[in-house]
């Protein structure tokens, strides 16, 4: 049969460099399979995943996209329920500062970097926050690989996105993963896989700790609990004004 000249492309790649691994194999109907090597085999592609073996038409196949790797990746958290609380320290202490939501903060970082203060991507971004060393420089931040400053210019960089896009979350996120230039060139969330996982991924995070805080001061008392007595002079509690989301 004939291959398609994508196909033909990453044949010819694959030939010549038969180490080249792909991480994720997108389809046409917008499925993203997660894959530990690929072998293109006539007009299909032999997918290697965890669980086993799986062959996929060409015809079917859009784009191959590497998974930025991290130098010292840990094992990854049972849920999103925050950082480490030194980390969670550093995170209010830049919340305060930039006027921005902490849990916003905690879950970019999870997403960047796993909470892996030696995180270094394919694209040399490092630290908790994944700067790259251009944009840490014009942050002011004299040493990426410092928790305390790589949190600070995260935060201020997300802060500055925010400000530029009026506080539309989505497109503040999308220029702090795929750049400012790509969703000015677009307009929108640019078209990339990468930067709509990463958007969904970090939103979805979010509202996750959001949920999760609502039913922890929601919860009713248990029928065996005695209300704790009411202070006649306690002032009425208010509750804080949410900080700047994206």
């Amino acid at each position: 049969m004939r291959l398609t000249r994508a196909a033909l492309v990453l044949l010819l790649a694959v030939l010549a460099a038969p180490g080249l691994r792909a991480e994720y194999v997108v389809l046409r109907s917008g499925q993203r399979l997660h894959v530990t090597g690929y072998q293109v085999q006539g007009d299909k592609y032999h997918l290697q995943l965890g669980g086993g073996f799986v062959d996929v038409p060409a015809a079917d196949v859009v784009s191959i996209e590497p998974e930025d790797t991290f130098a010292s990746l840990p094992a990854a958290p049972p849920a999103v329920a925050g950082p480490q609380p030194f980390y969670r320290d550093l995170v209010e202490a830049a919340a305060k500062k930039y006027n921005m939501d902490a849990d916003l903060i905690t879950s970019v970082i999870a997403v960047e970097s796993n909470f892996d203060p030696k995180a270094v991507s394919r694209k040399n971004a490092r630290g908790l926050m994944q700067l790259l060393p251009e944009t840490a420089a014009q942050l002011g931040v004299k040493n990426i690989d410092d928790p305390a400053e790589n949190i600070d210019g995260g935060t201020r960089y997300l802060r500055d996105l925010l400000q530029k896009y009026n506080n539309d979350l989505a497109l503040a996120l999308a220029a702090y993963n795929a750049g400012p230039d790509k969703v000015q060139l677009y307009g929108r969330v640019p078209p990339y896989a990468e930067t709509i996982s990463y958007v969904r991924r970090v939103k979805r995070g979010y509202d996750k700790s959001k949920t999760e805080a609502s039913k922890k001061t929601s919860a009713p008392l248990s029928p065996t609990a005695t209300p704790p007595p009411v202070a006649a002079s306690a002032p009425p509690r208010t509750e804080q004004p949410q900080s700047q989301q994206q």
